[in-house]
C-alpha cells in the first residue's frame, strides 16, 4: 500500500481507490471492519481529516458504513457496487475516448473490434 504524493490526484480520492482495491481482492470481506481512520493517517504520515474524507467518499457511495464506536465496515453488495461504478468510469474515460479517436482516423468499429481481438491473441 503506498501512496503516490507526486500524483494529480488528491490524495482522499487515492485512499478511496485503495480502500476499493483492497475489496476487490479479497483483503477485506463485506461485513468487514477496515481501518481507523487514526491508522490510515499514521501509516501514510497524512492529516486525519484527509483520510476521512476518502472515508467519507466511500459512505457517500454505499461502499462503507459506521458502526457507532466500532469502526467502518465494508458494506454488503461493496463489491458490485465497486465494479459497476469502476465499469461506468472505465466507459466514459477509455472507450469513448477511443471511439472519438477512431472516428478522427476514420478506423470503424469493426476495425476496432479487430485489433482488441488480435491484441488478445497475440497475450
Amino acid at each position: 500500500m503506498k501512496l503516490n504524493e507526486d500524483s494529480t490526484k488528491p490524495l482522499f480520492l487515492q485512499i478511496a481507490e485503495m480502500i476499493e482495491d483492497m475489496i476487490l481482492e479479497g483483503d477485506f470481506k463485506e461485513e468487514e471492519q477496515v481501518f481507523s481512520t487514526n491508522q490510515l493517517a499514521q501509516t501514510f504520515k497524512i492529516n486525519p481529516a484527509t483520510a476521512r474524507k476518502g472515508f467519507n467518499l466511500l459512505v457517500e457511495d454505499d461502499i462503507l458504513y459506521k458502526k457507532r464506536g466500532l469502526g467502518m465496515f465494508v458494506k454488503k453488495g461493496a463489491i458490485n457496487m465497486i465494479k459497476s461504478k469502476r465499469k461506468k468510469n472505465f466507459f466514459e474515460e477509455y472507450i469513448l475516448k477511443m471511439i472519438k479517436e477512431a472516428e478522427k482516423l476514420s478506423i470503424t468499429k469493426e476495425d476496432l473490434i479487430d485489433m482488441i481481438r488480435k491484441y488478445g491473441e497475440d497475450i
